[in-house]
C-alpha cells in the first residue's frame, strides 16, 4: 500500500492530483469519463463578481506542442455560479476549488465574500494575472506591491484556504511568492499562461481577435517547472505546481522540484481521463522506487 494524501496548509487531499481552471469546466462536464471523486480536487473556471462575455472569436489558436488562449474569463458571475453551479457541486467526495477573478481589488473582495459562504467550497484560487484597470492595466502579480494588496484585502474576508495564482510574465516569480506569502497566502500555484501570440501569415494577421493571449500546453513545462523549483527555494508555504503536464512522469517531475501538488489543464482536452491515468502513474512509480507516501517524494531533487 502508497498513501497518496498530501496535507496542502490545511487543505487535504486524498492524491495530488488537481484540475487547472478553465479546462475543466465546472467539473461535471467529465462525469461520462472518470470519477471526480477519484481526483485530489478540482478547480472550477474563472469566476468574476459580474458576468464576462469574454474575448471575441477567435480567441484560441493552436500552436506546435500547445494551444493559446484568449478567452477571456467568461463567465456568468458569482451570483449565478452559488444559486445555479453551487449545488451542482455538492455531493463530490473530493475538494471543489473556485477560481477567482477581478478587474479591481473590490471586485476580488467581493467575489470572496460571496463564495466564503458556501459550505462545500473549502478554498479559494487567486487569480491575480488580471488586469487591473485601475492601474492601466498591468496584472496584479506582476508587481510585488499590487500582488501584496490585492491578497491582503482578501485575507480579511475569506476565512479558509487561499491559494494564489501566480503570473510567470514576470521578472522574478519567487519575489512575488515572498510577497503573496507574507500578505497571507496559504499556498500558491504556479505557472499561469505564458504571453504569446500567433500569426496567419498568409494574411498577415493575428491568429486571435485580442492579437495575444496565454500559452499553455507541454511547450511551457520547462519554464514552468523551473519556476516551481525557484520558488520551493523562495518560501515555506506549499506549491501547486502546473504547465505542460501532459502524463505522470511529468507530475512527477513537478513534485520532485518542490510541487505538494499538481494540476491538469491542457491535457484534459486531449485525453478527458488523463487525470485518473496520472494518479495511477504517480502510484506505480511509488511502488517501483518503494516510496510509501508520496510526501517522500516532494523537494527530493538531489541538486
Amino acid at each position: 500500500m502508497v498513501d497518496l494524501s498530501v496535507d496542502i496548509n490545511g487543505l487535504k487531499l486524498k492524491n495530488p492530483v488537481l484540475t487547472a481552471s478553465g479546462t475543466f469546466g465546472y467539473g461535471y462536464e467529465y462525469e461520462d469519463f472518470i470519477n471526480l471523486s477519484d481526483l485530489g480536487g478540482f478547480i472550477v473556471k474563472g469566476t468574476t463578481l459580474n458576468p464576462r462575455e469574454g474575448n471575441d472569436y477567435p480567441r484560441l489558436a493552436e500552436t506546435p506542442q500547445g494551444m493559446i488562449n484568449a478567452v477571456g474569463l467568461q463567465n456568468k458571475g458569482v451570483d449565478y455560479f452559488c444559486k445555479n453551479i453551487y449545488p451542482k457541486l455538492t455531493h463530490y467526495d473530493t475538494n471543489v476549488i473556485v477560481n477567482v477573478s477581478g478587474s479591481s481589488i473590490s471586485d476580488y473582495v467581493a467575489t470572496a465574500e460571496k463564495i466564503n459562504e458556501l459550505e462545500h467550497i473549502p478554498a479559494i484560487e487567486l487569480n491575480i494575472s488580471c488586469p487591473n484597470v485601475k492601474q492601466g492595466g498591468m496584472a496584479f502579480g506582476t508587481s510585488c506591491e499590487q500582488a501584496s494588496a490585492v491578497v491582503e484585502s482578501v485575507r480579511k474576508v475569506y476565512k479558509k484556504h487561499l491559494m494564489v495564482k501566480l503570473s510567470p510574465n514576470v521578472t522574478s516569480i519567487a519575489d512575488i511568492a515572498k510577497a503573496v506569502e507574507a500578505s497571507g497566502a496559504d499556498s500558491v500555484s504556479l505557472i499561469n499562461t505564458i504571453l504569446a501570440m500567433a500569426i496567419d501569415a498568409e494574411r498577415r494577421k493575428p491568429v486571435l481577435s485580442t492579437i495575444t493571449g496565454g500559452l499553455s500546453g507541454a511547450a511551457v513545462k520547462p519554464i514552468a517547472l523551473r519556476m516551481v523549483w525557484q520558488v520551493h527555494n523562495a518560501v515555506k508555504i506549499p506549491i501547486v505546481g502546473l504547465g505542460g503536464i501532459m502524463n505522470a512522469t511529468d507530475a512527477i517531475e513537478f513534485l520532485i522540484a518542490g510541487a505538494s501538488a499538481v494540476q491538469i489543464g491542457t491535457a484534459n482536452f486531449i485525453d478527458p481521463s488523463i487525470t485518473t491515468k496520472i494518479v495511477d502513474g504517480i502510484k506505480d512509480y511509488m511502488i517501483r522506487h518503494q516510496f510509501t507516501s508520496v510526501k517522500d517524494i516532494i523537494g527530493s531533487l538531489q541538486v
